[in-house]
C-alpha cells in the first residue's frame, strides 16, 4: 500500500499518467477516474506560446497533501493523487495529474473533480502565460492598483 505522503508531488519533469493511477490503486477500487490539465494554445481569445508554472514547492506539497486527506476523509475508501508540474511548458503538455479511485465510478468522479477544484482555490502554484502582448501573470491582482487599472491594456510605451 502506497503512503498517502507520497500520493501528491510538485516536479519538473514530465507528468506521468499511469504513475498517478498507480498511486490509487488498491484491490477495493472498481472505478478511477483521472484529470489531465493541459496547455492550450488560445486563453481568452489570445493565442498562448508557452507557459511557465512557478510553485511555493514545500507549501504546495504540504497543502495538496492536506487537501488529498480532506477528501479522502470526506468520501469513504477513495484515494486520490496528484502531480503538478513546473516550469516552462509547450503547447499540448500535461501541467497536472489528478486520479482517484474509489469502489464505484460516483465517488471517483467526485473525488477526482473536488481535488482538481481544491489544487486551483488554495495550492501556491502560479501561472505566467507568454504570448503576442509578452508574458503576464494569470489571476495575479496587484495591490498597489485598483481593478480597473489592472485590466487597462498596456500601452505601446510600457512594453
Amino acid at each position: 500500500m502506497n503512503g498517502p505522503a507520497i500520493r501528491v508531488d510538485i516536479r519538473q519533469e514530465r507528468l506521468s499518467i499511469d504513475e498517478a493511477v498507480a498511486l490509487v490503486a488498491h484491490p477495493g477500487a472498481g472505478a478511477v477516474a483521472v484529470f489531465l490539465g493541459t496547455v492550450r494554445d488560445i486563453n481568452d481569445g489570445s493565442r498562448v506560446t508557452k507557459l511557465e508554472y512557478e510553485a511555493y514547492a514545500g507549501m504546495a506539497r504540504a497543502e495538496m497533501n492536506r487537501i488529498r486527506a480532506e477528501i479522502e476523509g470526506e468520501i469513504a475508501e477513495a484515494r486520490v493523487a496528484a502531480l503538478h508540474r513546473i516550469g516552462e511548458l509547450s503547447i499540448g503538455d500535461v501541467a497536472v495529474v489528478c486520479a482517484a479511485s474509489a469502489p464505484h465510478r460516483s465517488e471517483a468522479f467526485r473525488a477526482c473533480r473536488l481535488m482538481i477544484d481544491r489544487i486551483k482555490e488554495r495550492v501556491p502554484i502560479w501561472k505566467r502565460e507568454h504570448g503576442a502582448g509578452g508574458p503576464h501573470w494569470i489571476g495575479w491582482v496587484d495591490a498597489r492598483t485598483t481593478p480597473d487599472q489592472q485590466a487597462k491594456p498596456r500601452e505601446e510605451s510600457d512594453r
